[in-house]
């Protein structure tokens, strides 16, 4: 049994139905399944199965013929990762803060618009950003103080950091957004690091400018490789986890990248996809029980 097949539905979502149409449809492929084992009630199973994992889950796929079950199949050595690079935006948080600060200003559809058009990759990422910063040119600093307060993080997302934390990963925060947030989320839910871009402020009014080079899709990766090779952890031993193009360089690099309610460009591309559930998933496809997870940083 070279393969582990993990299934995730909403609390109570996940049934014997289900898990039985899988196990047919394995059967029928030729594929030899070890017992059910449940990580979370009702909620997340996982299946040890003699075959390759993408096969794996092309079968599930097709046996699950649409219900709202997420489904990752990996390799059974390696599957809990040792690094988590995480976006911000839209991932860790229901934000996109950069959206918000900008319809405090009164020009939220011009600045969203920009957005929408980057996350589809229609659009370069540093274009977008610059564009977008550009708007903002003379607006004073303090609209951004309200973004900051209404701050929402996605469900499970103290989950996830806080118990890859204690099970000794490496836990960094990355964004194309701005460190006046990124401080915030890292002290928070306990990240290591963080790195995000910085607004440029003069005189209490926002410039309309950078306050230093642009962290986009090339710069996301580069310090995923850099912070691997620092606390000598392979690529394959990573989990890198966002939502849009500006995430395909670190998904694509990291052993195990997942596409969080992802955009198309980027659930394409992603090893897993988190669709219908919430970012606990990302550790119980890591094989993670609930009587392990750990709910908040300590």
């Amino acid at each position: 049994m070279h393969s582990v097949l993990t299934l995730v539905a909403a609390p109570g979502g996940l049934g014997a139905s289900s898990i039985e149409a899988v196990s047919r449809a394995l059967a029928s492929a030729g594929l030899k399944r070890g017992p059910v084992d449940w990580l979370a009630d009702g909620r997340a199973a996982e299946l040890a199965v003699a075959g390759d994992p993408a096969k794996v889950e092309d079968i599930a796929s097709r046996a699950l013929d649409g219900a709202p079950i997420d489904r990752c199949a990996l390799p059974k050595a390696g599957r809990r990762k040792r690094l988590l690079f995480a976006d911000m935006d839209s991932t860790i948080l229901t934000n996109e803060t950069l959206d918000e600060v900008a319809a405090g200003a009164g020009i939220g559809e011009k600045v969203a618009e920009i957005t929408a058009r980057g996350m589809r990759g229609e659009i370069g990422f540093e274009e977008s950003l610059t564009a977008r910063v550009g708007l903002l040119t003379g607006r004073p600093a303090s609209i951004i103080q309200p973004v900051l307060d209404a701050i929402s993080y996605s469900d499970g997302a103290h989950a996830l950091v806080a118990t890859m934390r204690a099970h000794g990963a490496v836990c960094a925060l990355i964004s194309g957004g701005f460190t006046l947030f990124t401080d915030t989320v890292q002290a928070e839910l306990g990240f290591h690091a963080a790195k995000a871009n910085v607004f440029e402020i003069v005189d209490g009014r926002l410039t309309g400018r950078l306050g230093g080079p642009i962290v986009g899709r090339e710069s996301k990766q580069d310090w995923l490789i850099e912070l691997a090779a620092a606390h000598g952890i392979q690529h394959g031993d990573a989990l890198a986890i966002g939502d849009g193009a500006n995430d395909l360089a670190m998904i694509e690099t990291a052993g195990l990248g997942i596409a969080y309610h992802g955009k198309p460009i980027l659930r394409a591309a992603a090893r897993a996809r988190i669709d219908h559930t919430d970012l606990r998933s990302a550790l119980y496809f890591q094989g993670y029980r609930d009587g392990e997870i750990v709910e908040k940083a300590r």
